[in-house]
């Protein structure tokens, strides 16, 4: 069995590897720019789709199982994308001080030999308490979320900020949903927990 995660993200390199699954990762070198009238949900869906449907067509034959995802983070009607620098995660946690953030996380699965193709998309709502200012300056300095939309890591120390979470599965706040993608990989018949001989070593 060889599986490919189509992403260079450590956060999903490392949520995949709860698993205990052997896989590889790969670049799917997909251009994720904005479609004009597409809403978060469904530019979700489509790059995840579009990075597993890229891994497998470039990897070939030697692609039996790949793994596309993708994560949409919204404040109202507007998009928030990583920060990139620690002015911009500051001025994003400002923005989102107080109020709701929606995250949507869509996982694709594609099956070489079969063409097969399965997708789920995972909802997340979190609520992010008042953030003082030098709460919000404090945290990014300690937690350099530089490259995480919404500025914060729930995972580390961004749980500090939260009011409140919704979500039936977790791990979609890091981008990778792993209820809804063993239930994906079940489908393609990769039995899940595995056997140990099975198992990444």
């Amino acid at each position: 069995m060889n599986i490919i995660l189509a992403s260079t993200s450590p956060y999903r390199r490392q949520l995949l590897s709860r698993l205990r699954l052997a896989f590889t990762c790969a670049d799917p070198a997909v251009d994720e720019s904005d479609l004009a009238g597409e809403s978060p949900p469904d530019r979700a869906c489509r790059l995840a789709r579009q990075k597993a449907q890229a891994v497998s067509s470039a990897a070939g034959q030697s692609a039996t199982i790949v793994i596309g995802a993708d994560q949409v983070a919204c404040l109202d009607d507007q998009i928030l994308h990583k920060p990139g620098s620690i002015d911009g995660a500051v001025s994003q946690l400002r923005a989102c001080s107080g109020k709701k953030i929606q995250f949507w996380t869509a996982v694709s699965v594609q099956c070489h030999a079969t063409r097969a193709h399965f997708q789920q998309l995972v909802p997340c709502e979190v609520v992010l308490r008042a953030l003082t200012s030098a709460e919000t300056e404090r945290y990014v300095a300690l937690d350099d979320p530089l490259d995480c939309a919404g500025s914060f890591k729930w995972e580390s120390l961004g749980i500090t900020l939260f009011e409140s979470m919704h979500t039936a599965d977790p791990t979609a706040l890091e981008g990778l949903p792993l209820i809804a993608l063993c239930d994906l990989l079940r489908q393609v018949g990769v039995s899940l927990p595995l056997a140990a001989q099975a198992r990444q070593h």
